[in-house]
């Protein structure tokens, strides 16, 4: 078996015919080593800071150590606040570094009832349940949810960890955003499951765009479908008050599940969902990643301290919102083609995979380190080096980075990409 290194992506050493998992790893680190040496494997960087503006790594080739961050998913800068760094330790403090059982039988603390009961509150709802990740938010919620007499109606662009959830049930997808297609879907499957969900992100995490929520959620009503919103981006960037697409569209008590996650706005690490009492209730006794896993740490009590900052500092928002546009018109003078981006995700689109990989080697060359993003993230011609803005960013750093680019294009002659 063969494989063409150049043109490869991680998804081609998922399953190979003939060959056992151990010879798909051999073969995948043999394709780590030929991208490596050629500076195209640009995942996995070492840092030796946490999240911020700047970021200092040890890359093997790279003299510099400090670069300006676009990596992270801080938005509003909250892991570096001082009062939720204080509230860390005085969590840590007072109940010790983890609660050493799963939340039915032994490991459900004040703490956690009381970041259930806040996060249901921020989005104006009763109930909420909390999980380890929010990537175990979605997977776990739909795999209790949706079995085999059910239908999953997915939006192609939605996240990895949906994609996993639906995996016992029924699943179509409809192109992104396209209405037309999501409601031909409806009409067509509505006598033929027992329940019907569509299920979208609120902001894209490649392209930073927003969901159509509002048509979405009047053609669930009317073909008698569930809706779930994932706004983990969208959360304390979206909305007057930081409540995300679902805000913008005030439709907090028309979606019948929120979920999102709180490593990226509230600064920590776990994920939630937000539902009507009756179904939070069934999936603390049903969903079993809930169930048998360990409860999250004393740490994640800073999550409430985070949750109260959106509101009692809303100029952190409005830092985000302006530093975002400045940065998004600054590499459209540049000819570069940042796509429908409407949120603090910034992609710049290059379409080759192996040009976008010397793209982001180039970057890190000019001291910014962004994320190159390919196959199966995005679809083989739409590779792009995808930037997130964070409201800790000062103008200087976006400059630095826009003189980056300036070079970039300079190097690599990528203008005007569609």
């Amino acid at each position: 078996m063969t494989i063409d290194f150049e043109k490869a992506s991680f998804k081609d050493f998922e399953d190979i015919a003939g060959i056992d998992p151990f010879g798909r790893a051999s073969l995948f680190n043999d394709y780590s080593i030929y991208k490596r040496e050629r500076g195209q494997m640009n995942y996995r960087q070492l840092a030796t800071s946490g999240c911020g503006p700047e970021i200092t790594l040890k890359i093997p080739g790279i003299p510099i150590t400090r670069f300006v961050s676009l990596v992270s998913n801080d938005y509003l800068g909250f892991t570096q606040h001082p009062e939720v760094k204080a509230a860390a330790i005085a969590a840590i403090e007072k109940y010790g570094s983890g609660v050493g059982a799963s939340p039915a039988i032994g490991g459900h603390m004040d703490f956690h009832e009381a970041l259930e009961q806040k996060i249901a509150g921020f989005f104006q709802r009763e109930s909420a349940i909390i999980y380890t990740t929010g990537y175990t938010s979605n997977s776990a919620t739909l795999q209790c949810l949706l079995r085999k007499s059910d239908l999953a109606i997915l939006d192609q662009a939605v996240h990895a960890s949906v994609y996993e959830g639906c995996q016992l049930s029924n699943v179509k997808s409809f192109p992104h955003n396209n209405l037309y297609a999501l409601e031909r879907i409806l009409a067509a499957s509505q006598t033929k499951y027992r329940t019907r969900m569509v299920i979208v992100d609120g902001v894209y995490s490649q392209d930073g765009d927003l969901a159509p929520l509002k048509e979405i959620v009047e053609l669930c009503k009317r073909y008698g479908a569930y809706s779930v919103v994932d706004d983990a981006h969208g959360t304390g960037v979206i909305g007057k008050t930081g409540r995300g697409v679902i805000e913008l569209n005030d439709l907090f008590q028309e979606v019948d599940l929120i979920t999102g996650t709180f490593s990226k706005t509230f600064a920590h690490i776990g994920g939630y969902v937000v539902a009507r009492p009756e179904l939070i209730n069934f999936l603390k006794f049903q969903s079993r990643q809930h169930l048998f896993s360990a409860s999250s740490t004393p740490a994640a009590a800073c999550i409430l301290k985070a949750i109260d900052l959106v509101d009692q500092e809303p100029h952190w928002m409005d830092q985000l919102r302006e530093k975002t546009e400045y940065l998004r018109s600054g590499l459209r003078s540049l000819g570069l083609n940042t796509g429908i981006s409407q949120s603090a995700i910034i992609p710049v689109k290059i379409g080759d995979i192996t040009r976008n990989a010397e793209v982001c080697r180039l970057l890190l060359e000019a001291g910014v380190y962004a994320n190159q993003i390919n196959y199966p993230a995005v679809s083989r011609k739409d590779a792009r080096i995808r930037m997130s803005v964070m409201a800790t960013h000062s103008y200087e750093h976006l400059d630095e980075v826009l003189n980056a680019w300036e070079w970039v294009v300079t190097k690599s002659k990528i203008v005007n990409f569609e």
